[in-house]
Order: structure tokens, then sequence, then C-alpha cells
């Protein structure tokens, strides 16, 4: 179920409009351009996440330390900035690209050579993250006057109007499309997680495709610390602290199938914008941001039900009328002999 875009996605964005539509029935500027672009920007790191996620679990597996992954990184580069403010953005942004990608490839060869659980690697690496974080920092705090003037103002750059940290959403949500669609190893994720023993004989090297996963997905984590850090113009021990789970549940509401295989970037596009527009919209409709919590748990798990019913293997329904035809084609030999 490699597609850009599948029936479900069409359920979701239709869910997404309802939802947008209910809200600004009560509140009207909640529905206008304006607005709904500030909703999208705030979800730009979560898009960004997600589609990260969504590659390590179209694979069978897991990443719980992205979030860790993000903010390790964040403070390196912030630290980096502090001490080196001269260093140009551009190399900073490099920097946390490969940084998170060195993380997600620790993960990806723990899972691929050592043969670990990735849910065990993963729970494990989302400790040492923060612990390292500790240790590198002290335990103190970077905050806005002690970071260059460049470096916080990248994110809230705006070419044609739109914020950058929009455009790096976009930007990475094409780039994932295509790499998904229209390349070969887009394509051995899915064949991957859809179906590991068919991958292997069809000569696609399982433990490599989702080394590889993980590798995309740190490294997506890192461009999200560094942007993260320069948006909020703070570096701390417990940046984006439990946000694994909001990436973890924008891939699951998407579409995502946790048994691997099937998903699309669409969908997590659609899965991270509707756990935004809740976010967002809590506040509007005067409901304490601690319902937020209650209520995307309430989504993931309406999601998994329909991403339930929506992968029953239709094979066994027709072994069923098999065996339905088979009973009735004897019953009528058994009567035909009697008479």
């Amino acid at each position: 179920m490699g597609g850009l875009i599948t029936r479900r996605d069409g359920l979701l964005a239709l869910a997404l409009v309802l939802l947008v539509a209910l809200v600004a029935w009560r509140f009207p500027t909640f529905a206008t351009p304006g607005f709904l672009g500030g909703v999208f920007t705030d979800s730009s790191m979560l898009i960004i996440l997600a589609l990260g996620q969504m590659t390590v679990i179209l694979t069978r597996c897991i990443d719980l330390s992205m979030a860790s992954n993000l903010a390790l990184t964040g403070m390196i580069v912030a630290m980096t900035n502090t001490a080196v403010p001269a260093l140009p953005i551009p190399v900073l942004v490099a920097m946390a690209v490969g940084i998170g990608a060195a993380l997600g490839a620790l993960n990806g060869l723990l899972v691929w050579k050592a043969g670990i659980p990735p849910i065990v690697v993963t729970l494990g690496t989302l400790t040492i993250f923060r612990g390292l974080i500790f240790v590198i920092s002290d335990g103190q705090w970077i905050n806005a006057h002690e970071m260059s003037d460049g470096f916080k103002a990248l994110p809230r750059l705006a070419p044609l109007g739109v914020p950058l940290l929009a455009w790096s959403a976009i930007v990475v949500v094409l780039a994932m499309a295509l790499f998904t669609t229209r390349t070969g190893t887009g394509r051995a994720l899915y064949a991957v997680g859809g179906n590991p023993d068919a991958a292997v004989y069809a000569g696609i090297d399982t433990g490599r495709t989702r080394c590889i996963a993980f590798v995309i997905a740190g490294g997506l984590a890192g461009l999200t610390g560094y942007l993260w850090v320069a948006r909020y113009a703070v570096a701390y021990v417990d940046i984006a602290g439990g946000f694994e789970l909001d990436v973890i549940a924008a891939c699951v509401i998407g579409g995502i199938s946790i048994a691997g295989g099937i998903g699309t970037v669409v969908g997590a596009l659609l899965g991270a914008l509707f756990l935004g527009v809740i976010k967002n919209a809590l506040p509007v409709v005067d409901i304490s941001p601690f319902w937020q919590l209650a209520i995307s748990g309430a989504a993931i798990i309406v999601a998994v039900l329909f991403n339930a019913r929506a992968e029953r293997r239709p094979g066994r329904i027709i072994l069923k009328r098999a065996e339905r035809a088979g009973s009735s084609t004897d019953s009528t030999m058994v009567s035909g002999g009697a008479s």
C-alpha cells in the first residue's frame, strides 16, 4: 500500500475539514487563512517527525527516541552556536542533520547487527540521549541572549510570506513523497514491512533497509532539533519531553499501520495536522489543555480500530465463502445420493 493517497486519507481529510468547520461555527476566525496558516506552522515540526517515524513504522519497527534525539541535537547545536557565534547557520543545520542521522544509525545498527527488538533499543537510547544532554550541559539552560541573532532568526524568515518553518515541512513532505513512491529504497520499506520473508526472496536486505529507515528518522529528528531550539530560543534537558507520543499518535491517526507495510505520506501529514488542529482548538473553545491527552488517546484508539477493520485480509473472507460453497455442494451431493 505505497501509493501517494488512499481512500482512508480522503476520509481523514474530510474529518479534518469537519473538525475545522465545527470549531469555526463557534469561532469564525479559526477558519481564516491567517489562523490556519499559523496552525500549519505550529504543526510543522510534528509533521517532519511524523514522516520520519513513518519510515520506521513501515518496516515493522518503532523509534521511541526521536524526541530525545531532537533534544540532544538541539542542545549540541545551541552550545556550538554559543561557543562559536560566527559559524555559518547552514553549517549548524547540516551539523544537526548529521548528528541526528548518526544517532538514528546507532539505533538501526543495534536492530540490524545485534538483533535487539526496536522497542527495546529505542527505549534504551531514549534514556541515554537524555542523560547525555545533562552531561554535556551540566544541567544548565541555554537562553535566548546566549544565542546569535542569525541562529534564532532562521525559522522566522518568511519567503513569499510563508515562515521558513512551514517551508521546511513542505519540502520534507514533497521529498518523502518522491522517496517512498519513486525510489527502490522507498518501495523496499513497504516490502519489508508487508512481508519480510517475501522481501528476502526478492533480494531485499531487510536489516539494511530498516537501518536506512532509522537513519532517515534520525536525520529528520536532528533537523527538527535545530528548528525547535531556534524557534523557542531555549535549550535544556527536557526539550520535547513526551513528544514522541504525539509523533506516534500522528502516524497512527494518519493510517500508518503498526504492523508495517501500510501508510502514506499524505496520511502522516493529515494525522499531524489533525493533532495540530486539536491543540490549537482547545484554547479557542475554552477547554482545559489537560483534556488534550484524553482526546489524543481517544483518537488513537478510534484510529487503531479503523485500521484493524481496513487491514482485514480479503483472502480470509474468500476462504470462508469457499468453505460455505463447499459445504453446500457436499449437502447437495448427499441429498442427491439419498434420492
